[in-house]
């Protein structure tokens, strides 16, 4: 029996999305631009990276190939050692829930709610009716924006009111800071939770409690008891699917809270992608047949895609390409190793938004070297791949990207 690996590389886009005009994205291309940039001198930082783009095992396992046919362009002439393709999102949006679930096999039926860049961002009465229901004395902030800067400007003022700080980003989050000590971190938790139970029947996909510590703006640091409330799939997906059938989902990072936690055996959680990596290496590890482990990788997106910081995010893409003989190394002769992305973050492209892209998918696949499995309509194709590699009932949503294998001749008549 097999195992299936999944290295989601948060936001890490490559262009090409048949509908990024709808969402004001034509032309976003998360990968060329930074390999462009680089190529020009724009990805150089002192003490950080310098020179073209250097990704040579994503390259040889096909990266190059999948970004060729987002793009329609001739496909490069060197056969790469793994498989690729490249997926186009059917969901609604372009935010982390709904790309992850349609991997999982579940395109979003629905829309999320996000809120205004206007300020405030939130609308009174639903501030109101927080304030009220978790009895905190009102609220602070109220806008989109960077955890770390609301922080740094409205901790000092929350630690003297007692009031929370409330704010959003280009996701369908309702996020709430407040210091561990002076608010405390279970008041802190009950006060999500009241929050969760009226935005989530506006479809607000996460709650997200931001605790931090420190005396002042300048020693204000968070801390890593972040915690997720999210609205849970509403259908089965391939992770609900695998665990009814006895098998292990091994999460790696972020992927419980964006599941609701269903669906997972077990969950690691790290901070950063080098301890992601580790981890991740260390789930494949422990991973059983019939097992599959399921990684994000966030600082993509969390800390490059969204600071529009090209070359941090080249960096990180070199850095996580340097560690990838790791996980090949880790592969039985049965395994399938996807890599792929649940949306784009271009960071050469206006304001901080995700953009719409397609995604590359990419990996190790048993006798599937130099296989071109095309333009995909839907991520669910991922998933329904894993299930089908897994020998688990395929799901309602996706096609596999390898044809089946042929029936045994005792079938033809």
């Amino acid at each position: 029996m097999a195992r299936a690996h999944v290295f989601i590389l948060d936001s890490f886009g490559i262009g090409g999305a048949p509908d990024a005009a709808a969402y004001g994205d034509a032309g976003a291309d998360t990968y060329g631009h930074i390999r462009a940039a680089c190529a020009k001198g724009d990805g150089d930082r002192a003490g950080v990276r310098q020179g073209p783009l250097h990704t040579p095992n994503m390259l040889a396992l096909g990266l190059g190939h999948a970004h060729a046919l987002a793009a329609g362009a001739p496909l490069p002439a060197a056969v790469p050692s793994g498989f690729f393709a490249a997926a186009a999102e059917r969901s609604r949006g372009k935010d982390t829930p709904s790309g992850h679930w349609e991997i999982a096999g579940l395109p979003v039926p629905f829309k999320w709610t996000f809120f205004p860049r206007e300020e405030p961002a939130f609308p009174a009465a639903l501030l109101n009716a927080i304030c009220n229901a978790a009895g905190v004395p009102g609220s602070l902030c109220n806008t989109h924006g960077s955890g770390t800067d609301v922080i740094a400007r409205f901790g000092e003022e929350h630690m003297l009111s007692g009031k929370p700080i409330f704010y959003t980003s280009s996701d369908s989050v309702f996020q709430i800071a407040a210091h561990e000590d002076s608010f405390g971190l279970k008041r802190l938790y009950d006060l999500c939770e009241t929050a969760f139970a009226l935005t989530a029947p506006m479809k607000v996909g996460r709650v997200i409690a931001r605790p931090f510590t420190g005396t002042d703006s300048a020693s204000f640091r968070r801390t890593a008891n972040r915690r997720d409330f999210a609205i849970p799939p509403p259908e089965p997906t391939l992770l609900d699917r695998l665990v009814a059938a006895g098998r292990a989902v091994h999460a790696v990072g972020k992927i419980g809270d964006i599941f609701a936690h269903r669906g997972i055996t077990r969950l690691t959680k790290a901070s950063g992608n080098m301890a992601l990596f580790d981890a991740a290496l260390a789930a494949m590890g422990s991973a059983a047949e019939g097992d599959m482990t399921f990684t994000n990788f966030v600082d993509f997106d969390m800390e490059y895609g969204h600071r529009r910081d090209v070359p941090g995010y080249a960096a990180a893409l070199e850095a996580f390409d340097s560690r990838l003989p790791e996980a090949l190394a880790r592969l039985q002769n049965d395994d399938l190793l996807i890599l792929t992305a649940d949306h784009g973050c271009d960071p050469t492209w206006p304001g901080t938004d995700h953009t719409r892209e397609m995604v590359p998918v990419f990996g190790k696949a048993p006798g599937q070297d130099g296989t071109d499995a095309g333009r995909r309509a839907s991520f669910a194709d991922i998933g329904a791949t894993i299930a089908q590699h897994l020998g688990i009932a395929p799901g309602p949503h996706g096609m596999p990207l390898f044809a089946p294998p042929p029936l045994p001749s005792s079938t033809h008549a």
